[in-house]
């Protein structure tokens, strides 16, 4: 089988791994702790074999990937310094920093590679990012050979941030079960520029400087202090007072616009793109009535995304009108997008035999939430409905397990969701629309239970398809038939902000995936 040289220069390796990502204004320095607010406490901090940025946070920091991408969806260096592919796609070859260890000097090689993506495939709930490897082989400890099924166009977004962190095997490969394994959240050994200090569930996570990371001269700071905090009123003071140097994931309308008259802080919605996030209305597309198309086109027709862009999150969101991210190269835009229209919405429920009774409604629905800041706009769902006769219902959970239990296992007629595309469609969008992912039990699969196998065709084929214009064409299409069909009503992107005291912070994450990735390059400027 021949080989394309797709080498990254020896030379050109070492610059890109002593050079920062992002265009620095001054010198970095080194020294000082990073205080960082963060509001969920992580179930564990092992992202091998946990989804979400609660994990992904902190785990990117204590775990390193073979790969890491720039703010221009460029993959970059990391614990691999150089990778080449085959022709055909099927076969990847990276070759690994010499002399690069784990937290208790353990050496890096090529059988902890394997190891990682085994244990990626067998646990983690995004199987399909590495359902297309057949085989990693070890040829040698600083080689990597990984074998194809198929051509896999989102492998380097797989195998970078929090999604393909790269675990020790003398820690892990013990016969527990690493899902629940101790050394998850206590006693750490990762090989990312920061080492554990410690965990203490609901207050904070505390990380020192990895002395020995395998990029030289780095990370710049010494110490990087995680504090728990769930309120958004005292996360917002304490980045008014000092107390917090930087947070990320602040989604917050009054906090957000709070901070931009703050002279000291800064928030910017960059770093989000991999992330991806949008908020949704989903509908159960096999439960009545809600099975039935045209009730889900008119609801639709009936809520007004341009208030909840406006009024409910002032302004601080953007409209959103497919499962893809606006900021990914595989958004369409020229969609379906059911503008408000109550009186089409009207006339469509009376062509679909849903006629108002004495009191002026047609059917109730329910709609349930699973956390505060999505309450808003299932409130908002009540009112707005009834002018169509719909009587809705709005059901409060009792904390997100029991709301992940009760969309799970379709025991609903409309829920109000959050969903992250992670990077490339293969990873966080397929798993909404394919038939057989339609899994009883498991939440952020395709709940919906939607099955239409056109989209399944399609998406199929952009998996396996590394021409990236044909991908964006089939992407296209995909995206135009599940709009018409409206599994999903699509609102707006989550308005994600990193908010950082720039009087003090240097090099702020910025890449796409944000304080998931790295933050080897962040410096306190005093």
């Amino acid at each position: 089988m021949g080989l394309t040289k797709q080498w990254v220069s020896a030379f050109g390796a070492v610059l890109l791994a002593l050079s920062a990502v992002s265009v620095q204004a001054e010198t970095p320095k080194h020294g000082g702790t990073l205080v960082v607010s963060i509001g969920t406490t992580p179930r564990h901090l092992n992202p091998a074999v946990q989804s979400g940025i609660a994990t992904g946070e902190p785990g990117a920091q204590l775990f390193a990937t073979l790969v890491r991408f720039d703010d221009k969806w460029n993959a970059r260096p990391y614990l691999a310094k150089s990778w080449q592919t085959s022709a055909d796609g099927l076969v990847v070859t990276f070759n690994l920093v010499e002399g690069a260890t784990f937290h208790d000097g353990t050496p890096i090689t090529s059988k902890d590679v394997a190891f990682s993506i085994k244990t990626i495939q067998t646990n983690h709930p995004f199987k399909s990012m590495f359902r297309a490897v057949s085989s990693v082989e070890t040829p040698n400890p600083n080689t990597v050979v990984f074998k194809l099924s198929k051509p896999h166009p989102a492998l380097m977004l797989a195998l970078s941030s929090q999604l393909g962190s790269i675990i020790p095997e003398h820690i892990y490969g013990d016969g527990q079960d690493p899902k629940k394994h101790p050394r998850n959240s206590k006693d750490v050994v990762g090989s990312g520029p920061f080492k554990l200090v410690e965990f203490v569930r609901d207050q904070h996570i505390i990380m020192e400087r990895n002395e020995n990371f395998f990029i030289k001269g780095r990370p710049y700071l010494d110490k990087l202090v995680m504090r728990i905090i769930k309120d958004p009123s005292a996360r917002s003071l304490g980045r008014e007072n000092g107390e917090i140097h930087l947070s990320a994931f602040e989604s917050t309308p009054q906090d957000i616009l709070h901070s931009k008259n703050v002279p000291h802080l800064t928030a910017t919605d960059q770093g989000y793109a991999a992330i991806g996030p949008i908020t949704w209305l989903a509908f159960n597309t096999k439960k009545k009535p809600t099975s039935d198309k045209r009730v889900r086109q008119a609801i639709a027709y009936a809520v007004d995304r341009d208030f909840l862009v406006n009024a409910v999150m002032m302004g601080t969101s953007r409209p959103a009108y497919t499962g893809i991210h606006p900021d990914s190269i595989f958004h369409e835009p020229n969609v379906a997008r059911y503008d408000l229209d109550i009186d089409k919405a009207n006339a469509m429920l009376d062509e679909a035999g849903y006629a108002r009774d004495a009191d002026g409604m047609r059917f109730p629905l329910t709609i349930d939430f699973g956390w505060p800041s999505a309450k808003p706009m299932a409130e908002y769902m009540k009112p707005q409905l009834k002018k169509i006769g719909i009587d809705v219902t709005v059901r409060t959970s009792a904390g997100f397990p029991a709301w992940a239990k009760t969309v799970s296992t379709w025991d609903f007629d409309m829920t109000v969701d959050v969903v992250f595309n992670w990077g490339d469609p293969v990873i966080g969008v397929h798993r909404t629309y394919l038939c057989d992912n339609a899994k009883k039990g498991v939440i952020w699969s395709n709940t919906q239970q939607y099955c239409n196998p056109k989209v399944d065709a399609i998406l199929t084929k952009a998996g396996q398809e590394n021409d990236q214009q044909k991908r964006i064409a089939l992407y296209s299409s995909a995206q135009k038939i599940i709009a018409d069909d409206v599994p999903i009503y699509f609102t707006d992107t989550v308005p994600y902000h990193t908010i950082f005291n720039h009087t003090k912070v240097g090099n702020p994450p910025a890449t796409i995936w944000g304080t998931c990735s790295p933050l080897d390059e962040v410096y306190l400027k005093n």
